[in-house]
């Protein structure tokens, strides 16, 4: 019943460009590339890169085959020029591109193999396996001195993985973390059937040191992970998706692997928490993560009443040395919640795609939020970001901020359908200690864009602040729209 966010990623000829920067450090590894500070450093030069997922790029007489394009940070932040350009075609990367397949509708990154250098991690939700429609497929591709130029590997899905159901869309949700405190990463993996969980670290081949399905809550279309006791540790947050009895989709707290004793290790339901998609940071800087979630689709969406509040919200859960209990309220930000920019209007998609990070170096991690269906003047689903502050207090509206396209500093013009919203992103990547604030346009003109902003004392700088757009940045684009833009590291709602 869920809308997609974003048709998401991303190639007839197609030109991959494979240019990496040379630095004095890339001969060494970055250690750290499973810190929050670099986890999305895939050549080690000690800048955070950006992927960006292009799913309906076209590769050759292909069309929706999808791509990813990675822009390497550095010092002066990204730009289109310092690339990596990866699809189903790239040499060393398993697969073949495939009419429809959307390589690229989520993207995500950590050490895997724990050589110093981020992987990317790339979701197909819509692959065909076999005989089996949109049996979906997940790939990593190995970072190395030079990026990502290692070559990749298929992550597999547990045996038994969905019981041979087709539509499973394996790979819809992306996420990482460290959940036993060995400094290798975990990874879970979403999708329609059920959830998968690896163990790391993980061999070149793609095979982790073990993996389980979890089928006990059926559809897991959201994953979270993040440490939210302060113990060092990753805990995962399972966030199914709208149900029948809970359109706002019910969010439990993972409680260990299945067991034969079925009940044994059950996941524990927040009761009074919703989300479908969501992200973990510090936002009242006492130590501990915070899960912020995002229900998008209200009543006007889904066709039915008991959904989002209208035009879509946003949920702040704080952590705390016992983690998220049972019984805490969650606070609740909306377009008619005071201080916040715009209006509560049916069918804004106000949460469908939210990033934590922190702006201006305070120490308290902020909230960017897309509302890619919000209409600007009389321009329907133009798109708006809205940037909401943390403090010591928690999430506050206070000198909350929205953008969009008809900004002053914003490059480019609000048009009818740009989707300016569909994701959004919060990351520091020229190393300067503020996020710079990113977000995507998956429907501008015909091969989508981004907007970067730098951060500063007083939030995004607008004045220079950038569009970066699909064709300049080596996508190819013949009769569907390439969706640059569609995905990013930070979660958006995916169906």
């Amino acid at each position: 019943m869920r809308r997609a966010a974003t048709a998401a990623a991303v190639l007839a000829p197609l030109i991959v460009f494979a240019l990496t920067p040379t630095t004095a450090s890339a001969t060494s590894p970055y250690k750290g590339a499973n810190t929050a500070a670099v986890q999305d450093d895939f050549n080690g030069d000690g800048y955070r890169d950006l992927a960006v997922g292009a799913p309906y790029a076209a590769n050759g007489s292909v069309e929706e085959a999808g791509a990813v394009v990675v822009l390497y940070g550095s010092a002066s932040s990204v730009s289109t020029t310092r690339r990596t350009v990866i699809t189903q075609a790239t040499s060393g990367i398993p697969g073949d591109p495939e009419e429809w397949d959307a390589f690229g509708t989520t993207v995500a990154s950590a050490d895997l193999d724990r050589d110093g250098y981020a992987d990317l991690i790339v979701g197909t939700p819509r692959e065909q396996v076999g005989d089996k429609e949109s049996r979906g497929s997940t790939t990593v591709v190995w970072g190395g001195p030079s990026g990502l130029t290692g070559g990749g590997a298929t992550i597999s899905p547990p045996a038994g993985y969905g019981d041979g159901r087709t539509y499973c869309g394996f790979g819809m949700s992306l996420a990482a973390g460290d959940m036993n405190g060995d400094g290798a990463p975990e990874v879970t993996i979403g999708s329609r059937c059920e959830g998968a969980s690896y163990t790391g670290p993980f061999t070149r081949t793609g095979k982790a040191a073990s993996n389980y399905r979890d089928g006990r809550l059926g559809e897991t279309r959201g994953v979270v992970m993040g440490d939210v006791n302060g113990d060092g540790r990753a805990e995962r947050f399972w966030l199914v998706g709208p149900a029948d009895d809970d359109l706002r989709g019910p969010v439990y707290v993972d409680n260990g692997p299945p067991t034969d004793d079925y009940l044994a290790n059950w996941p524990i339901e927040l009761p009074h928490a919703d989300g479908h998609a969501g992200q973990i940071g510090d936002i009242n800087g006492d130590g501990y993560g915070d899960l912020v979630t995002g229900i998008a689709d209200d009543d006007s969406l889904m066709n039915a009443t008991g959904a989002a509040h209208r035009g879509g919200e946003i949920q702040v859960l704080y952590g705390s040395a016992q983690g998220i209990t049972v019984d805490q309220q969650p606070q609740v930000f909306h377009q008619d919640t005071a201080g916040v920019p715009g209006t509560a209007e049916d069918g804004d998609q106000f949460g469908q795609s939210l990033s934590v990070g922190d702006v201006n170096a305070d120490g308290y991690a902020d909230v960017l939020v897309g509302s890619p269906g919000e209409a600007v003047g009389t321009l329907k689903t133009a798109g708006t970001a809205v940037l909401l502050r943390g403090s010591a207090s928690g999430l506050t509206a206070t000198k909350a901020v929205g953008y969009t396209q008809n900004t002053a500093g914003v490059p480019g013009a609000a048009e009818t359908g740009d989707q300016f919203g569909a994701v959004v992103h919060l990351a520091d990547l020229n190393k300067d200690g503020k996020a710079e604030t990113v977000v995507g346009v998956p429907t501008e003109n015909s091969d989508g864009c981004l907007w970067t902003a730098r951060g500063s004392a007083s939030g995004p700088v607008l004045s220079g602040s950038l569009n970066l757009c699909g064709k300049s940045a080596g996508i190819t684009v013949r009769s569907t729209k390439g969706y640059f833009g569609a995905a990013l590291a930070s979660p958006h709602v995916s169906n």
